[in-house]
């Protein structure tokens, strides 16, 4: 959609920029750390916040700033009307069942995995990851099952616009060596994320195939501890179950 420069309003655009400034590894931020994320001055960024404080989109302590429930307001409605999320969560709760572990659905929204359904198991699990929570796509296996979707081109301009930080001493930042992960997820038709974004968390992806035969919009995932599943067992163990659920969500997308 073409936009006529009189229609765009840039203060919306920096208010909701300040909101995407937080994230699941950074819940709460001072008002220097959102000026630097959001690259604004510290007194636009101070305005910002402090009204997205007065309407109840954000809580300030005196030094740091993080969002209120209420800006879930903001896209509740929109994943609990969402066909993905609805039709994901019985397939979800089966591969969870058949596996043991905890089973999730996500797609990619420019340079990170947006996770719309999940299906806890009953292992006690990591906290971070949520319907809604938007990771890093580079160092997930869901991110990389969902980048091996594109070209090699497009993959290589989404990595020059991503924070390609190390979570953990595992994650790979190279871009070459991701690159080489990416294609090597195309052509295997999973991909397996080994502690990279959270010690003691493994995790395989595989695409949920599309009707027309094109390129995957959705992935589906298990996760699981390292201390229970090695990564060479990943593949074996949870692979079969892993795809059996991803056809069965393909027919009803």
């Amino acid at each position: 959609m073409k936009l006529d420069r009189r229609d765009f309003v840039a203060s919306l655009e920096h208010g909701l920029g300040v909101i995407e400034a937080f994230d699941a590894r950074h819940p709460r931020l001072t008002l220097t750390e959102v000026a630097a994320r959001t690259d604004m001055s510290r007194a636009s960024a101070r305005r910002y916040l402090l009204t997205l404080t007065k309407l109840g989109y954000a809580d300030y302590d005196g030094k740091y700033f993080s969002l209120d429930l209420r800006v879930l307001r903001l896209g509740y409605g929109l994943l609990s009307a969402a066909p993905l999320p609805r039709k994901a969560q019985p397939v979800l709760d089966t591969v969870s069942a058949e596996t043991g572990e905890t089973a999730s659905v996500a797609v990619l929204d420019e340079t990170a995995a947006v996770f719309m359904g999940r299906s806890q198991s009953r292992k006690v699990f990591s906290p971070v990851v949520g319907v809604g929570t938007r990771l890093p796509a580079f160092c997930l296996s869901t991110g990389r099952v969902l980048l091996a979707g594109l070209s090699d081109a497009q993959v290589r301009m989404r990595l020059g616009h991503t924070d390609l930080r190390a979570f953990t001493g595992k994650t790979v930042t190279d871009v070459d060596v991701i690159l080489d992960i990416v294609q090597r997820a195309r052509t295997d038709g999973y991909a397996v994320s080994d502690e990279e974004y959270e010690i003691g968390l493994r995790s395989i992806a595989v695409p949920v195939p599309t009707a027309t035969g094109g390129p995957t919009e959705v992935a589906m995932t298990v996760s699981v501890h390292a201390s229970q599943v090695s990564a060479g067992e990943m593949a074996d163990r949870l692979l079969p179950a892993l795809r059996r659920g991803a056809e069965a969500l393909a027919k009803l997308l």
